[in-house]
């Protein structure tokens, strides 16, 4: 696939279905079939960047944050032909000069995830706990 030039927003208009797309393709687990509730995923969110190429969305990070202490990214996904490009990095890149640098950012991952995120500058904690959510 030939390189496409990549541009990044910091909380552009992202519709619904353009982010369901991209959770599909990227391979996040999702409730990519329920637009009503991706679409509160967005209006809820304080923070999103987005990765287009040529208008197309090809990858977000959504997060949740006081812009003070403490930032949750509770999405990162770029879609499957796209990943390997160093999006993801760059997203992560634009989520952190968006908080500053008194804001800590917070994740969980996937399991399949695991190896990316110490890549892409995290370290990895051990004192954390979860509520699961049940569906």
């Amino acid at each position: 696939m030939e390189q496409q030039m990549i541009s990044y927003e910091t909380n552009g208009s992202i519709h619904p279905e353009e982010m369901a797309d991209v959770f599909r393709s990227s391979g996040i687990r999702r409730p990519v079939n329920d637009l009503e509730r991706i679409k509160r995923m967005l209006e809820e969110a304080q923070l999103t960047v987005t990765a287009r190429a040529e208008g197309e969305l090809v990858g977000i990070a959504r997060c949740l944050t006081d812009f003070s202490y403490a930032c949750y990214l509770s999405d990162l996904a770029v879609k499957k032909e796209h990943q390997s490009n160093g999006i993801g990095k760059e997203l992560i890149e634009h989520v952190k000069q968006a908080i500053g640098p008194q804001t800590a950012l917070i994740l969980l991952s996937a399991p399949e995830a695991m190896d990316y995120y110490p890549k892409a500058g995290f370290e990895k904690v051990e004192n954390g706990f979860i509520v699961k959510r049940e569906f």
